[in-house]
């Protein structure tokens, strides 16, 4: 029902002409009144009662403001809107509870001027403000907007009447429209009051129809999705009393069952498959619950997927090792060349299973020891090393030494914990992890899993997957693996996990611990020499499509792509060298073959032209071939010599120019270790005016660099005269420089290689160009151990060098140094930059002859193998 409201015009003028300039205010809750509106208020609060009670007795007129707050029990005159209505009580009526119920009509808007009373309740001074109309053509298109949103909006809203439709089509005054419409729909407390404080009409009408077609838009959508969601429910409804009446006809044909044959079928793969008894519970429950639902309930095809899963995975299915020691290092050597701390690990753990199995203690009970779980036949093996060293390949050979299934997975770039553990049920699409997906693909309980790249994995809000492989990498857990979708264990101690990586920095440190930790340091160039000659020579040839007759590659070729075409730890890059040159052969050889095909065509037609003119009794000679055979001649091998490297790969990609880098004072060789393996890098200096102990850095160097360089220089300027320099030597400003600038460097290793950069520099002595170094320097000028000597003496053994100064303290790490890099590079051990700058610097020539020859003793001094690069 719409509220009463009095349409005589002049009885409405009288009143407002007759209202006070100061009236007593009633707060109003969640509610705004309107001019002209009839509305019904309830009043509990005593100091409200009291107000109505005066008013009621006095003249009758009231002001009615909105509440800003309305869990203010006793509102200020700060918590209640300046902007209200006048209104006139038409009646009171009291109940037994002392409450009134009120029922007033609004006058006129007014805007409190001054709040002039507070207790016992408030008063203000008020001024009034007619809405200003302006009777334009605006406002009568606003009218007849609001009139045809109000009915598009009346029909969507059921409780609202048929006549008041009528009556506010039949409305004229557009003010009176606006308040009507504003009080009876649906609008917000805010935009209510913010519809009362707007002084034109036209502002009113726009507004107000904003307000009314947004809820128009909302309950359209509404009744869209209820229509929607009716016919979905009487969809549903149709096709199971559909089914309902395909199953009665079914049994009165006396077909089969078909899903009660396919529960017998899963109860029956369930006996079969071996599952552990927990997994057996949860199978047969969801079994019972699968029985109880039609196919068509969309849980039923969830279940149907769970069960797929359990009976699928390899509960008990095991492959036999392979437990012939020697046969499976033959295997091993066969793939792969070198990589012995590998190859002896696998031999190791072959070992102790046949002597497990042999002893009978692979029977031993759980509760022979304490309760604990032993560790199962598995291991958890990380290969860390520079790329294109065989890492993800060994792990298919170890698995053909051992007999077993082989299965991968790549960690890379990995950011989703779920990825491990699977996601729960209850998400749509849900799927185990890929763990329990390559076991399930491997067929097998035990078979040979590589995790590639554990070195590159992400975390983010997702989770932190390197975190949820600690209890797949821990035996002492992985035989209770609990997958989020499974929901059940299932043992994982027997499968031998290998991860690969370049680095260790990398890995977390918990998931680090539980991994044994095998480095594989990059290849020699004899081990290099040896790969390509016994596997990437014949793995490219038959890629290419050629024989071993036809091409032939010498050691001293491949030598030359060793040294000019690639600069790495392992053998990517020279494998594609290589078959970059096998494809430009093969070319040559199917273009030679086209060219005798041709030739031997043209030589068959002119034979036969020669037959025709011939006479009859001319007989071809014994063993001459018949007329029109064509004849093949071999394609003479073609021999890959160093000059045919080079043009085929073109000019030499690297260069080693130590000796000129190193004929000017101010420049040392040092080296440095990277995750790809090891590098020679040279440190320059430079003095020049400026201000005195400025130190300039280039070569994008991190901090522990800087701070070396910065130490470097403070052990020079402090030993000046121990180093026959004059005090003022150092004056101006130095620049270091480590090339090549767009590469990171960072790290203590290269201290007495700036060390002996800057004396060189300010002695004018230059560096032994056959010399490289590694060591970090302290302010007293001690030499302290560095990491990765390995692949820097291999990267100094790969430029040329012939000798290298390494810390004293890393002497121990030399035995792990190949038998040949040990013959060919002398190692100086030092403890001192005394020593280091004895044997780094060259000494100045004493006599006029060296002096005037310098180049001569330079080449003297410089070794063949660097002349001949």
């Amino acid at each position: 029902m719409l509220p009463w409201f009095n349409t005589q015009e002049q009885n409405i003028d009288d009143l407002i002409r007759r209202i006070p300039e100061e009236l007593p205010i009633l707060p109003l809750r969640n509610t705004v009144a309107f001019p002209y509106i009839v509305m019904p208020l309830a009043v509990g609060i005593p100091r409200s009662v009291r107000l109505i009670e005066d008013v009621d007795r006095g003249n009758r007129v009231v002001g009615l403001v909105a509440m800003k707050d309305p869990a203010v029990e006793i509102p200020s005159t700060s918590q209640v809107y300046q902007v209200g209505t006048a209104a006139i009580i038409h009646r009171v009526m009291r109940s037994d509870d002392g409450t009134l119920t009120v029922f007033i009509q609004g006058l006129e808007r007014f805007r409190v001027v001054e709040w002039t009373v507070e207790d016992p309740y408030l008063k203000a001074r008020i001024r009034l403000t007619p809405d200003i109309v302006e009777g334009s053509v605006i406002e009568e298109a606003l009218r007849r907007s609001l009139l045809d949103v109000a009915t598009r909006l009346a029909e969507l809203i059921p409780q609202f009447p048929d006549e008041a439709v009528r009556f506010i089509q039949q409305l004229e005054d557009p003010r009176l429209l606006v308040y009507l419409l504003a009080s009876n729909m649906r609008i917000e407390m805010a935009e209510a009051q913010r519809l009362l404080e707007a002084d034109r009409l036209t502002h009113k009408m726009e507004h107000l129809v904003k307000v009314l077609t947004h809820e128009l838009e909302v309950r359209e959508i509404g009744q869209q999705i209820q229509e929607k969601a009716k016919e979905e429910i009487e969809k549903t409804q149709r096709e199971y009393y559909l089914r309902q009446q395909m199953d009665a006809i079914r049994k009165e044909l006396g077909e089969g069952d078909d899903g009660r044959r396919e529960v017998e079928e899963y109860r029956q793969k369930i006996e079969e498959s071996g599952m552990t008894d927990e997994a057996k519970e949860e199978a047969e429950r969801e079994l019972a619950r699968l029985e109880k639902m039609p196919p068509q309930a969309a849980e039923y095809w969830v279940i149907k997927t769970y069960l797929d899963w359990l009976v699928a995975l390899p509960w008990k299915t095991l492959t036999e090792d392979h437990l012939d020691i020697s046969d499976a290092r033959a295997v091993l050597d066969e793939d792969h060349y070198d990589l012995e701390d590998v190859k002896e690990r696998i031999l190791e753990f072959l070992a102790v299973r046949k002597l497990r199995q042999e002893r009978g203690l692979d029977e031993v009970d759980e509760s022979d020891l304490q309760g604990r779980k032993v560790e199962g036949s598995g291991a958890i093996l990380s290969l860390v090393g520079p790329p294109g060293v065989g890492k993800t390949s060994l792990g298919q050979s170890i698995a053909r030494a051992l007999g077993r299934k082989f299965t991968r997975m790549s960690l890379g770039g990995m950011r989703d914990e779920a990825e491990i553990r699977g996601h729960r049920r209850t998400y749509i699409g849900a799927m185990p992890g890929r763990i329990m997906q390559a076991v399930k693909r491997a067929g097998v309980k035990n078979p040979v899993f590589m995790l590639d790249e554990v070195d590159k994995i992400g975390s983010d809000w997702r989770g932190d997957p390197s975190s949820a492989l600690l209890e797949v990498l821990d035996p002492q857990q992985n035989h209770a693996f609990r997958d989020h979708y499974l929901d059940v264990d299932f043992d994982l101690s027997q499968v031998l996990f290998i991860c690969t990586g370049n680095t260790v920095a990398t890995i977390p440190a918990p998931l680090l611990d539980r991994m044994e930790t095998i480095e594989i340091d990059g290849y020699t160039e004899y081990d290099k020499l040896h790969i390509a000659e016994q596997y990437l020579v014949p793995r490219q040839l038959k890629m290419n499509g050629l024989l071993p007759d036809e091409i032939i590659f010498g050691e001293s070729s491949i030598r030359t792509i060793i040294r000019d075409f690639t600069r790495e730890a392992g053998v990517r890059q020279l494998e594609r060298e290589i078959g970059k040159i096998c494809r430009k052969v093969a070319t040559q050889v199917a273009e030679t073959k086209e060219q005798q095909r041709a030739e031997a065509g043209e030589a068959a037609v002119q034979a036969g032209e020669t037959l025709e003119a011939a006479p009859e009794t001319a007989l071809p000679e014994a063993g001459a071939p018949e007329t029109g055979e064509a004849v093949s001649e071999p394609v003479a091998p073609i021999e890959i010599t160093p000059e045919k490297v080079r043009e085929y790969l073109g000019k030499p990609r690297y260069r080693f120019e130590a000796a000129l880098r190193t004929e000017r004072p101010g420049v040392a060789t040092g080296l440095a270790w990277t995750p790809t393996g090891g590098e020679v890098l040279f440190v320059e200096a430079a003095a020049m005016p400026g201000a005195d102990g400025n130190l300039i850095l280039t070569g994008h160097l991190g901090d522990v660099m800087r701070e070396s360089a910065r130490i470097a220089l403070s052990y020079v300027e402090s030993h000046l005269k121990d180093l026959g320099l004059a005090e003022d030597r150092c004056k101006g400003q130095i620049h270091l420089h480590v090339p090549s600038g767009a590469v990171p460097k960072d790290g203590p290793s290269a201290g007495i290689t700036m060390v002996t950069a800057l004396v060189s520099l300010l002695t004018g002595r230059t560096v032994y160009p056959d010399l490289g170094m590694t060591g970090e320097v302290t302010l007293q000028g001690q030499v302290l151990p560095i990491g990765g000597l390995k692949l820097k003496i291999m990267a100094a053994h790969r430029a040329g060098l012939k000798r290298v100064l390494v810390p004293k303290l890393n002497d121990v790490d030399l035995d792990e140094l190949p038998d040949k890099i040990r013959d060919e590079v002398e190692f100086i051990l030092v403890e001192d930059v005394n020593e280091v700058l004895q044997h780094a610097l060259i000494p100045k020539a004493k006599d006029p002859e060296a002096e005037a020859a310098p180049e001569a003793a330079d080449a003297a001094e410089t070794p063949p193998l660097l002349e001949a690069a």
